[in-house]
This record gives structure tokens, sequence and C-alpha cells, in this order.
């Protein structure tokens, strides 16, 4: 994984960046902005260091042989294209194989890790989808992530009402798979509602 966050020269980045952008850095309202700025990027990046995967080492065994879903865990990440932020909802689904399960606020904790470094929403997509296939073998794991993109909303096309959506499935969630539809059923989201990934 990456290295830490270099602060200071994130501070020297920022003054740079807003002298080149006809600013004057030492005026009273942007003093401390590099400073505020580098904090900023070092709260928002800090996953970059970590291993999400991790949240998954433990396991419990349950007699539960059906979908667990949980949906509506929101997140935010930066988009690796533009560095604008992104923000929505991922809902994770796995089927347990052998009733081996994790705490349901690991999945969050999944999210969140994966989430906080640049990034683009499919791959994000399927790194969740991959570390749970990695880590408990499931019957089928699906992930969907509904995200609202800065860089769509506020430049370029600035369309503000646009979501983007992407959907990662392994095993019996994966396309074609038995499960499929009833993981994208029980999420009940209009706007999910096939075989695109």
């Amino acid at each position: 994984m990456s290295e830490a966050i270099d602060l200071k020269s994130v501070e020297q980045a920022v003054t740079d960046l807003l002298k080149a952008l006809g600013e004057d850095p030492t005026r009273p309202g942007l003093v401390d902005t590099p400073k505020r700025v580098a904090k900023a990027w070092q709260e928002m990046l800090n996953g970059q260091a970590a291993e999400p995967v991790q949240q998954l080492e433990t396991v419990f065994e349950s007699h539960h042989s059906d979908l667990v879903i949980v949906r509506d865990i929101g997140f935010e990440s930066v988009c690796e294209h533009h560095l604008l932020p992104f923000k929505g909802v991922a809902h994770i689904g796995y089927i347990p194989r052998d009733g081996k399960v994790v705490g349901l606020s690991k999945l969050a904790r999944l999210v969140d890790g994966y989430a906080h470094r640049l990034q683009l929403q499919e791959k994000l997509t399927n790194q969740i989808a991959d570390a749970l296939q990695e880590a408990l073998d499931p019957i089928g794991v699906g992930v969907v992530m509904e995200a609202e993109h800065t860089c769509m909303s506020v430049r370029g096309v600035r369309q503000r009402l646009a979501d983007t959506v992407t959907i990662a499935g392994r095993g019996e969630c994966a396309p074609g798979g038995s499960h499929r539809a009833d993981f994208l059923a029980l999420l009940g989201n209009p706007h999910v509602d096939g075989d695109h990934e």
C-alpha cells in the first residue's frame, strides 16, 4: 500500500496551487488554507495505507445459509481522474458457505477502507466483492454501489441529478447465477434491475 501522506508537501502544493490560480496565499482567509486542505486530504485518503480485507479476518459460525444483505452503507471517496469527491451508498449481500458469517459492521468498515483512497467507482465495487469472496469463500457475493460524482455535477456536463450505479457479482450472485435476481430484488431499488456489470 501507499505510504503515509506527507502533510508538509501537501501544504506546499496547495500554496503553489493557490498562487497558480491567481490567489495570494498570505491574504486573510487563505493563510491557514494549505494546512486545512492537507489535513482534509489526510482524512479523505486514510484508507490508502490500510488493508481493508483485514476487517473480515474474524468470522463466526452460524446456521444461516441464505442471503445476508446490508443496504445503504454510506460512503465518500475521491475520483482519481479529477480529484473531486463522489459519495453514495453501497449494498452488500452474500450467501454464507457452511454457515461462515462476518460481523455486519465489518461490511461497513470494508467499504470505508476501500473508499478512502483515490478511486474509480467501478474499481471500488469490484475490490469489495473480491475481498468478500477471498475472505469468506461464500456461495455468492453481490455488491451494488450508487453514487453522485461531483466531476459530473459541478463541472463538465453539470448533471446534478445523475447517479452512477455499479454492480459486481461473484459465484451465485454473478450474472446468470441462481441468486442474482433475488439479491437485486431484495435491494428494492428501481434503478437496479438487471445483469449490467
